[in-house]
């Protein structure tokens, strides 16, 4: 049986968010969650009620706008499958603000979740150095 609405996510224990989590819940296709592990200070998960593309695109563009209202430096984000670094199988958005020095070196963003490709411009400067 597949898993089509937040509700049967929860009820079936394959969501782990609690009540005590929720920041905002009064739009009708997305619950917006406090991360229960930030990364940093403004780590939100903005995770749609019913499991379609209309109402994961309408988390994309909720998280987006909360995170330009808020600041001018985020990351958005999904992780699709366990080869993605999906651990809870229910879809939502990661919403990251980012601070200065948060991580030593920032170029490449989410590029980085293949650590030895996310800064592509240090491996053209060093391939630049070799020649």
């Amino acid at each position: 049986m597949s898993i089509t609405t937040l509700k049967q996510a929860l009820e079936q224990g394959i969501a782990p968010w609690a009540d005590d989590q929720i920041l905002d819940d009064s739009d009708p296709s997305v619950t917006i969650y406090f991360d229960k592990f930030p990364v940093t200070r403004g780590h939100f998960l903005f995770v749609p009620k019913t499991n379609t593309p209309q109402d994961i695109a309408n988390c994309l563009a909720f998280a987006y706008e909360v995170g330009n209202h808020n600041t001018r430096d985020f990351n958005v984000g999904m992780n699709v499958g366990a080869f993605a670094g999906q651990t809870v199988m229910y879809p939502h958005i990661h919403l990251i603000f980012r601070y200065e020095g948060d991580v030593e070196d920032p170029r490449g963003g989410v590029r980085n979740v293949i650590p030895s490709k996310g800064n592509y411009l240090k491996s053209k400067e060093s391939d630049n150095v070799d020649k």
